[in-house]
């Protein structure tokens, strides 16, 4: 069922003052910090350590690195959600859940707090809170949220809206998709936040000051209006749903800039690379989206004061690529997004007050690097042999049952889902390296990089951060996602609680 209603901008700004209210106590600029900092974040959605090691390997060889890889400082970031209506660590009712989704992890680093997987901006109870970047806008400093998703997509609107169910995206939704009264008791009003599709909300509440990625089909016309009534330059146009390009980025010009350049998610870049004279060929990549909105905050900050900015960069589609186990198109993805680290890497060194932080939200799919000439699963048809059948101090059986049984002695729990016995499901993908011989092939058994996949899911494994600049020894140890929160405000000077 259609809910028809669009809630008012005024209306949005009486909800906004629910988050308001908050805002006015933790977004203040920090007298304590002497100069404000930049401040750019950084993240591969579903990227794990593997997804990583992967990338150099393929890209720079085992001796290469990352980008990402080169920035100074190391840690370790921990991922977990929390059950809805739970509270937060510590409470006497903490309920957690071990494996997170994007828009809880996009919670916990832009408001401070544990949430439910699929909530944005609210607590496990419900409860909005206010995130960084409206407490950065708030200060005064210039604001940026680039994506290669949807930018109604759980990362970038989780800096930028406050939603009970991530699905709430609009144009068209419903109670169904908006409302949770398993949180609320009953259904709430339309004219509350928590309900208001997301579109709405980024489209008519300030908060960024650069919007870039995809979704051109979640917005329409009274939210071109809305932008343009705002002070936007709107880049292609929500009203006659025509995609932004990259020749209309790079003349983009102004303090607010809003850019959209698929209808949908954006289009991956192994697509691009092998169709140059497609439509999408035309979309800019991360790299080009993250350099504009660096230039377009920059200039806003000099412009109004000084004060810095804050701008969120998120590579989305390595995640979805990993959802579909295509590692082909995953590492390109993982290339794409290391490009815009590189970019920000570059800028931060040049101007000697920024801080670079990159992270992931999450692993996704249990991305493993085998052996060259080896398999993983033990329920396979054709399982991995026992390589080391022939050291003493291995006590276990040295066969494993073949065509897809149940070893027993390993596996105690349930056997794999349907399609556990066609030995495809579980045949490595095989890429050749920068230290292959030259002749070796994408594909071939000689390749040296061979890349399997635990599941089509997010798994619970902490994830890798790589940070640059003033404040980034903080991440240099086992954190939690929370931890960000508070990190990232103190380098852009921002006196800020959760």
């Amino acid at each position: 069922m259609h809910v028809p209603f669009r809630i008012a901008s005024a209306s949005l700004a009486l909800v906004a003052g629910t988050t308001g209210a908050g805002l006015a106590a933790v977004g203040s600029a920090d007298a304590a910090t002497p100069r404000p900092h930049n401040v750019i974040y950084l993240l591969g959605d579903g990227m794990g350590r593997t997804h990583v090691t992967a990338g150099r390997e393929r890209f720079y060889g085992a001796h290469g690195k990352l980008n990402m890889e080169k920035l100074p400082v190391v840690g370790q970031v921990s991922t977990y959600s929390v059950e809805k209506n739970s509270g937060q660590p510590g409470s006497a009712d903490f309920a957690p859940n071990l494996v997170t989704d994007s828009a809880s992890a996009a919670t916990a680093w832009s408001s401070g707090v544990k949430t439910y997987n699929a909530a944005l901006g609210v607590d496990a109870k419900g409860a909005v809170k206010a995130t960084l970047m409206e407490a950065a806008h708030q200060a005064g400093l210039a604001t940026g949220n680039v994506s290669t998703a949807e930018v109604t997509d759980a990362t970038p609107a989780g800096q930028m809206s406050h939603a009970l169910a991530r699905g709430c995206q609009g144009p068209a939704y419903s109670a169904a998709a908006c409302q949770d009264t398993t949180i609320t008791g009953t259904a709430l009003p339309t004219s509350d936040v928590r309900v208001t599709p997301i579109a709405d909300q980024i489209a008519r509440n300030n908060t960024a000051d650069v919007i870039l990625g995809g979704g051109l089909a979640r917005f329409d016309a009274a939210d071109e209006d809305a932008l343009k009534a705002s002070g936007y330059s709107v880049l292609g146009s929500p009203a006659s749903q025509t995609v932004a390009t990259k020749s209309d980025l790079a003349g983009a010009t102004g303090s607010k800039v809003f850019g959209l350049f698929n209808k949908g998610n954006m289009t991956i870049e192994k697509f691009k690379q092998d169709n140059p004279a497609s439509v999408q060929a035309e979309e800019p990549t991360v790299a080009d989206m993250t350099r504009k909105a660096i230039d377009l905050l920059q200039a806003k900050s000099a412009a109004t004061g000084g004060k810095g900015f804050f701008l969120q960069v998120e590579g989305a589609l390595i995640d979805k690529r990993s959802h579909a186990n295509d590692a082909a198109q995953t590492l390109e993805e993982i290339k794409a997004f290391d490009d815009a680290v590189k970019a920000a890497y570059d800028f931060a060194k040049a101007d000697g007050n920024t801080t670079v932080i990159v992270t992931a939200d999450h692993e996704c799919a249990g991305f493993n690097i085998i052996e060259k000439g080896t398999f993983t699963n033990a329920e396979a048809t054709t399982p991995p042999a026992n390589a080391d059948g022939g050291n003493t101090a291995n006590s276990s059986l040295l066969a494993r049952p073949t065509g897809g049984s149940k070893d027993a002695t390993r596996s105690t729990g349930i056997l794999n889902a349907p399609g556990a016995t066609n030995a495809n499901n579980f045949a490595p993908a095989t890429f050749r390296t920068p230290d292959d011989a030259a002749g070796v092939t994408d594909g071939s058994a000689a390749a040296s990089l061979w890349l399997t996949y635990l599941s089509g899911n997010h798994t619970g494994a902490d994830v890798p951060i790589f940070a640059y600049g003033p404040g980034s020894k903080a991440i240099a140890a086992e954190i939690d996602n929370t931890d960000l929160f508070p990190i990232m405000a103190k380098a852009a000077g921002l006196k800020v609680k959760p």
